[in-house]
């Protein structure tokens, strides 16, 4: 007879269930475990793509080498002699895009200290659910309401002011001068396109920090004599500013990397030199253009590398953007 029949039930041993059994028992390790794997997934799809851009850019950039991204280099994009320069469409890309930051971003901040702290409840509800419908709309929506609406009753007047006055002045001409077409289709439709459909991304995200934010902070700040302006300006924004900033990341990704609405209102044209009157291209928008239609091995390669050129800007917008958030948060526990 076993040992174990043979003692009292209170001594016999009990088996001793395997390691991994206990492990899986355990909900934390098993969803460890899966977010660890997804975290993996993800950093080998980034990679991945990075990669295989590298890869099938390759003709191009045995061809053009450092000039395809150079703003010295001359402007030529040229697809029956295989002549590729990218600095016009990246430079589209990125005055589009900060001209669109720097326009949005303090309305956005407006708009969501109204929705959270100010506006009267009956219509916050109200507000709130047009600025998310704002912000799902499709950017083809937007680029054909632009062409016919925005464009011309908008735009069009907007770039002649600023050509009759910003364009008249030495320095300023560079980026203000020239004539805007009648049509609109300009960098300034395209920034100002770019205005209305990141101000409801920047609003909401925004508009949910400042919700976020615990209510002692506020009643903290009235009580010892703040107004609603102070406890605002002082206490709620700088406690929020890493979400802020988050936000306006989110904004600017969003930005650079539109394409529809961009490609249907900045005109597509590689000549436009450095003034935002006149029709240009962004890099999203040349690659919608004419990755279709490319029929050399050089063309579709010059569209590749342009896709590189993006996904690098964007991976640095990222790494920048953690590096705010970082020094926000940092300053914060400082304090």
């Amino acid at each position: 007879m076993p040992v174990s029949e043979s003692l009292p039930p209170h001594k016999a041993q009990k088996r001793t269930p395997p390691a991994l059994w206990v492990a899986l028992r355990h909900g934390d390790a098993l969803w460890d475990a899966l977010l660890w794997l997804s975290a993996a997934l993800t950093t080998v799809l980034v990679f991945w793509i990075g990669w295989k851009l590298w890869v099938d850019s390759a003709l191009s950039r045995a061809a053009t080498g450092w000039d395809f991204v150079s703003p010295w280099a001359p402007p030529s994009w040229n697809p029956v002699l295989d002549k590729f320069h990218a600095w016009p469409a990246i430079y589209g890309s990125l005055v589009t895009s900060l001209i669109a930051l720097l326009v949005a971003t303090p309305f956005s901040i407006a708009v969501a200290i109204f929705l959270a702290e100010l506006a009267p409840s009956r219509i916050r509800q109200i507000l709130n659910y047009m600025v998310e419908m704002l912000a799902a709309v499709p950017s083809v929506v937007y680029g054909l309401w632009g062409i016919y609406v925005f464009l011309p009753l908008v735009v069009v007047p907007l770039g002649k002011f600023l050509g009759a006055t910003l364009g008249q002045v030495p320095g300023l001409d560079v980026f203000f001068g020239g004539t805007i077409p009648d049509s609109g289709l300009s960098r300034l439709g395209a920034s100002l396109i770019l205005v209305l459909m990141i101000t409801p991304t920047i609003a909401a995200v925004t508009r949910d920090v400042f919700q976020a934010i615990p209510q002692s902070q506020r009643e903290a700040s009235l009580a010892l004599g703040a107004t609603q302006w102070e406890t605002t300006w002082r206490v709620l924004i700088p406690y929020g500013l890493s979400g802020i900033l988050g936000a306006v990341i989110l904004g600017l990704g969003r930005a650079i990397g539109e394409t529809m609405a961009v490609t249907m209102v900045i005109g597509n044209t590689t000549g436009g030199g450095w003034s935002i009157l006149r029709p240009g291209y962004t890099m999203a928008s040349i690659i919608a253009n004419e990755f279709a239609e490319a029929v050399s091995g050089m063309h579709t390669a010059a569209l590749v590398e342009i896709g590189v050129v993006l996904f690098v800007i964007t991976f640095l917008l990222n790494l920048f953007s953690r590096y705010l958030v970082w020094r926000v948060n940092r300053k914060v526990i400082v304090r």
